[in-house]
């Protein structure tokens, strides 16, 4: 089997995200996939780079991408979100990323998540550790919810879902330093990984939201797993917590209560 290394990943990254950064701020096509779930003609732009590149490359893979969904079939999946912080994109606010993860022998083995803006490299490869451009990752140590910020996200259903993440904001804003919302979801396992962040939870995600990042925070020795405590956060449901060992236990009692 011909596979990928992290080099490769990165580089499709860093490629994918050059496309962002030259369009940004320009004038963008904008279209609704629902209520306020918004694509942009950079978002395809960037996804078809990728497949058609990762196509040449890699002829036997299988993709799960945000734009165009599954397709193909092989030995190698790839979870592509080509722009991650669409809304912020298409509003000028400048946090975003190309998030790349590829899996094989049901694991996801290598991981990269880019932001132009800051020229932001982090990732990872199974059991080698994470890191910000050369910088090893790891985070922090904080394990009372008092001394912890913590980060989350809103689903793009929330003006009608019965369980749309207020009330747990509401539970950890009570119980934190804080709570921040930055618009992209693989930003945010990032800076959990890079001690940012002390801890995470989101609802109604998808593979490609979390699969690069989720290798990246793992790997920085974040406990990863679903609002229940699963650690096969990909494919169990579509939530995902993330922080260190013990900061982790206390979040899931704080969801449960």
């Amino acid at each position: 089997m011909n596979i990928p290394s992290l080099s490769d990943i990165q580089s499709l990254a860093r490629a994918a995200g050059k496309i962002l950064h030259d369009g940004y701020e320009t004038d963008h096509d904008v279209q609704l996939k629902g209520v306020i779930d918004l694509v942009t003609e950079i978002d395809h732009k960037s996804e078809n780079f990728l497949l058609e590149e990762i196509r040449r490359q890699w002829p036997s893979s299988r993709f799960v991408a945000e734009e165009s969904g599954e397709s193909g079939s092989g030995d190698l999946t790839w979870y592509i979100d080509p722009l991650d912080g669409t809304v912020n994109y298409a509003h000028g606010v400048p946090i975003f990323c190309v998030s790349i993860a590829c899996a094989w022998d049901g694991q996801t083995r290598l991981a990269a998540v880019y932001d132009p803006m800051r020229d932001e490299m982090f990732s990872a490869e199974r059991g080698r550790g994470a890191h910000l451009n050369t910088r090893p990752l790891h985070v922090t140590r904080v394990a009372e919810l008092r001394q912890a910020l913590m980060v989350t996200g809103f689903p793009y259903n929330t003006w009608t879902a019965k369980v749309n993440n207020l009330e747990y904001f509401g539970r950890f804003a009570r119980q934190t330093q804080g709570v921040r919302r930055l618009g992209s979801a693989a930003l945010d396992l990032c800076y959990v990984a890079a001690g940012r962040f002390d801890g995470y939870w989101e609802l109604s995600l998808q593979p490609w939201d979390v699969a690069a990042a989720g290798l990246v925070a793992e790997e920085a020795g974040a406990c990863v797993t679903n609002l229940q405590g699963r650690d096969d956060y990909l494919s169990s449901a579509p939530s995902v917590l993330a922080a260190g060992k013990e900061l982790h236990a206390k979040m899931l009692e704080v969801l449960s209560q």
